[in-house]
């Protein structure tokens, strides 16, 4: 599943000359985190977020700090705030370097941009211009209506094929040295048993077991050794 897949096309934009309040207004009346901001042709050129409205003199919420500290606060950095405070328009507040994506990238893709830089949402571009954005709630939304169905050639996989992908994969990760005794596969129910270190590890185990195809269900028969 790709970007184009579940993004949403119809994004609520602002300009750089629109003022702070109007970004403001935006974000509340659509219940949003961020803007992508736009030129007249259409080009992306910022983003302004919930984040860069947090600091503000009007609501009496800008940085405030004890004189020695901000005499050895950088220039550039006392300059940044001064403008995120005080600043009248968007392009005053705007981020210039914006986290973005293509229509084709992968939705795992998008997630790791997501965790990565945490942020809530990534705008969609194509040649220089905004087609779309994907936010976390667009990928819950893929994960809550997906359906999970094996392929025609997977119908009929054995319960010892199942066995040897989980102990493949298993044999892959270095955060467990969970053995092929502690694995049971019968009716395509997987049972897992034996002594595990961590609630994490047990967590680990299961979903490992459950991302396998085929698998219908797993029975968690671990003994904790924590």
């Amino acid at each position: 599943m790709n970007a184009k897949d579940v993004m949403v096309r119809d994004v609520i934009t602002v300009k750089p000359g629109d003022s702070v309040v109007e970004a403001a207004q935006l974000l509340v009346k659509n219940d949003i985190s961020a803007l992508p901001v736009v030129d007249d042709e259409g080009w992306v050129v910022g983003i302004i977020s919930e984040a860069d409205l947090m600091r503000r003199e009007e609501i009496g919420t800008e940085n405030r700090r004890p004189w020695w500290v901000e005499a050895m606060t950088p220039a550039t950095t006392l300059a940044n705030e001064f403008a995120k405070s005080h600043g009248k328009r968007v392009a005053e507040l705007m981020s210039q370097h914006v986290v973005s994506a293509s229509e084709d990238t992968p939705l795992a893709e998008i997630a790791a941009l997501l965790e990565r830089n945490r942020i809530k949402r990534v705008p969609i571009i194509k040649d220089g211009k905004l087609v779309g954005i994907v936010s976390r709630a667009n990928i819950m939304q893929a994960l809550a209506s997906s359906k999970r169905e094996p392929d025609a050639g997977q119908q009929g996989e054995s319960d010892r094929a199942i066995r040897s992908e989980i102990l493949a994969r298993l044999a892959e990760q270095r955060w467990t040295d969970f053995g092929s005794r502690n694995v049971i596969v019968t009716a395509g129910v997987v049972h897992l048993w034996g002594l595990v270190g961590s609630p994490e590890e047990r967590r680990a185990l299961t979903s490992l077991a459950e991302s396998v195809s085929g698998v219908i269900g797993v029975v968690d028969e671990m003994i904790p050794a924590y």
